[in-house]
């Protein structure tokens, strides 16, 4: 198969894939992996196979053709095709929680020198590590590299990159428990679908829903959270969307849990994990059972939450999850004082203040720990955030945060 017959086919299987006949542009694109003798062609097909397997939630399948993509890529002796490859082999890392090796793999990307694409592959860069290190708790480089890939999307006037910093800027307010940003920013995201996403996949309009269902639900704002989270599933549904779907369920099983209709948020928790599991999702995974430790603590049956805690925990240490742990020695605290077993509440009280300090998860200001609760918070330059409140109240000659940090250990 040439030059032409390779392009050819894989704009075949563009069009059926954006038809919603996804299995069948997979085996167009098959064909031509198979048959091309042009690697550039190759290294084409592989990034639409890539991209598909995406958002199909096959994400073993994504890293298998990632890899052989980087293959490709040195065969071409391209340095614009090899930066593309590992930020493919990133994404392909990230979508598996492996976040540490997201991370590596994002500042190879960042290393490589002499290429014209890196310009606007840096955004999808900064965006893949600064989710990764949100999937890690290391909340001020997680903003650092958000910050950083929304003044790409600017600079180049990236709209759709523009769209996806909004929903993780959104996923990271929601878990610092700053609602409003946590709402704002979806909502930014969905208008920026309104006003230029006509030609765009319908997952950006899906994708900036569901973050405002989450938003909603922990405003307390349970029908408009409903409403936003239908429309989510819906458009997953059409597309064979896994990964959304199971988040959908997810979302759908909270906000059940938040009317305390436990019996209908327990089978969604269920399809929830069954999903993310199948798919690999093990953040998710640990998302779910805290959700079904909680529909447990709210039966008073303590036992079986703490069932659920422990495999939660297994995960969250894993994954090196220190926001999981900590929100599971939160849980533990409140059984093991309801059961009255003071030994183990004193554990996972100590156990709890060490997650803070370790994420540095406290106003420098009042010393209290944020997150907690329902804040507004406000980041300086440097990405650490402190109660809003604080910094008006009080004011800053420069960031406490770093200051302490920067005291030599023979002078503290």
């Amino acid at each position: 198969m040439g030059q032409d017959q390779t392009k050819q086919q894989i704009e075949k299987g563009l069009h059926l894939y954006q038809s919603n006949h996804t299995e069948k542009a997979l085996q167009v694109w098959m064909r031509v992996l198979e048959k091309s003798a042009d690697p550039a062609g190759r290294f084409r097909v592989l990034s639409c196979l890539i991209t598909a397997h995406a958002e199909m939630g096959r994400y073993k399948d994504m890293l298998k053709f990632a890899v052989v993509q980087i293959d490709t890529a040195r065969e071409l002796e391209d340095p614009d095709f090899l930066t593309e490859s590992y930020l493919n082999l990133a994404r392909s890392n990230e979508k598996l929680c492996e976040f540490q090796k997201t991370i590596s793999y994002c500042k190879t990307c960042l290393n490589m020198q002499g290429t014209t694409v890196s310009p606007q592959l840096n955004g999808q860069v900064s965006l893949s590590m600064g989710n990764a290190f949100m999937g890690l708790s290391v909340f001020q480089k997680a903003l650092e590299c958000f910050e950083k890939a929304l003044r790409y999307a600017h600079n180049n006037d990236d709209k759709m990159l523009e769209c996806r910093v909004c929903c993780s800027l959104g996923n990271f307010y929601s878990q610092l428990k700053d609602y409003e940003k946590a709402l704002f920013f979806p909502c930014k995201a969905a208008e920026l679908v309104n006003d230029y996403g006509a030609s765009w996949s319908l997952k950006y309009r899906a994708m900036s829903q569901y973050h405002m269902a989450v938003a909603y639900r922990k405003l307390g704002r349970l029908a408009d959270a409903m409403g936003c989270c239908e429309e989510s599933m819906k458009i997953a549904l059409q597309h064979g969307d896994r990964p959304l779907q199971a988040l959908c369920l997810l979302c759908f099983a909270d906000i059940h849990r938040s009317r305390k209709d436990v019996q209908t948020a327990f089978p969604r928790y269920d399809s929830s994990m069954s999903i993310m599991t199948e798919i690999g999702n093990r953040l998710g995974q640990v998302q779910v059972l805290l959700g079904v430790a909680k529909c447990w603590m709210i039966r008073k049956e303590l036992e079986k939450a703490l069932e659920n805690i422990e495999k939660a925990q297994e995960l969250a240490e894993g994954l090196g999850n220190k926001l999981g742990l900590l929100k599971l020695h939160c849980l533990c605290e409140r059984i093991y004082r309801a059961k009255g077993q003071q030994r183990e509440l004193r554990d996972h009280v100590v156990k709890f203040h060490e997650c803070v300090e370790e994420m540095e998860l406290y106003c420098g200001m009042c010393g209290e720990s944020i997150g907690e609760r329902n804040n507004q918070l406000q980041a300086l330059p440097c990405s650490h955030f402190f109660h809003l409140k604080c910094l008006q109240t009080n004011g800053t000659r420069g960031c406490p945060n770093c200051r302490r940090s920067s005291l030599k250990p023979g002078y503290v």
